[in-house]
């Protein structure tokens, strides 16, 4: 079942609720530069299950619309809070990958943790993605210059190159020209501006604010958002698990979708490991 929601008076975003019949509920945000799409292998598995799986794309990518503006984390926050009240959803779990766990660890912090009942940090794009002083563990900030001048000279090619980096193991040039397919229908200014929102935002504040159970997945061999990130998530938000996946890059959407299932927190998976 697919529909849009509308979050501002010309702004309306799009939503796929599969097996809306389900007691349980989780909500996906999923990565830049793609879109709901990514988790399809985990809306197979979950809704055989009896799992509510909800994917909204984010404002510029998918077939939500395509905005000028409101690519900071505040307003796409803001967005998953008008899709969590118009589908009155309650004790959810609210589950962000990459930019989607920013944005998904800024709504906690700026919404009141409303509706959500627990919180999933998938290869998070927090606290920062890049290195800033007294936070050492990210990126160069000149690495993500790079990606928002790609996606305004050259979209294609730099979807292309980054998706060199996404994934640990490797795959097939069909899987990369899905993974393409997903990123290149996205405008290419919102491509860019919400690169520039991982570059320059920073989310250690928002940190302490969360009080619901928190789970943090993240790859061991991630290229995107280093490992040391969810580290830091995992020092931050009290109460958290780490379970981290040793043989894994930013990808573990695809490189474990069939590996194992997490249960109670507890990855069932002789290639992870969790850290308490």
């Amino acid at each position: 079942m697919g529909y849009y929601v509308r979050v501002e008076p010309d702004v309306h975003i799009y939503v796929e609720d599969v097996y809306p019949q389900g007691k349980k509920a989780v909500l996906f945000l999923h990565g830049w530069p793609a879109n709901h799409r990514m988790f399809e292998y985990q809306f197979d598995a979950l809704t055989r299950e009896g799992i509510r799986c909800i994917g909204m794309d984010m404002r510029g990518f998918g077939q939500s619309d395509r905005p000028a503006d409101g690519y900071g984390y505040d307003r796409l926050s803001d967005d998953v809070a008008q899709v969590i009240d118009a589908l009155r959803l309650q004790d959810i779990t609210l589950l962000g990958f990459s930019i989607g766990g920013a944005i998904a660890l800024r709504y906690m912090a700026r919404h009141g943790q409303k509706g959500v009942a627990r919180l999933a940090l998938c290869g998070a794009a927090a606290p920062s993605v890049t290195r800033r002083p007294g936070f050492p563990y990210g990126v160069p900030a000149e690495d993500v210059t790079r990606l928002v001048e790609g996606a305004r000279s050259n979209r294609p090619q730099m979807v292309e190159e980054f998706g060199e980096t996404f994934f640990f193991r490797n795959t097939t040039a069909a899987f990369k020209g899905w993974f393409q397919s997903m990123a290149l229908p996205a405008a290419g200014w919102a491509t860019a501006q919400c690169a520039e929102t991982f570059r320059d935002e920073t989310l250690f504040a928002d940190m302490p604010k969360v009080t619901v159970p928190t789970l943090i997945m993240h790859g061991v061999r991630d290229a995107v958002c280093l490992f040391p990130l969810a580290q830091a998530l995992h020092q931050g938000i009290a109460g958290s698990r780490l379970v981290p996946f040793e043989a894994c890059g930013h990808g573990f959407f695809w490189e474990e979708r069939a590996d194992g299932s997490v249960r109670n927190g507890h990855r069932q998976n002789s290639n992870a490991r969790s850290t308490d």
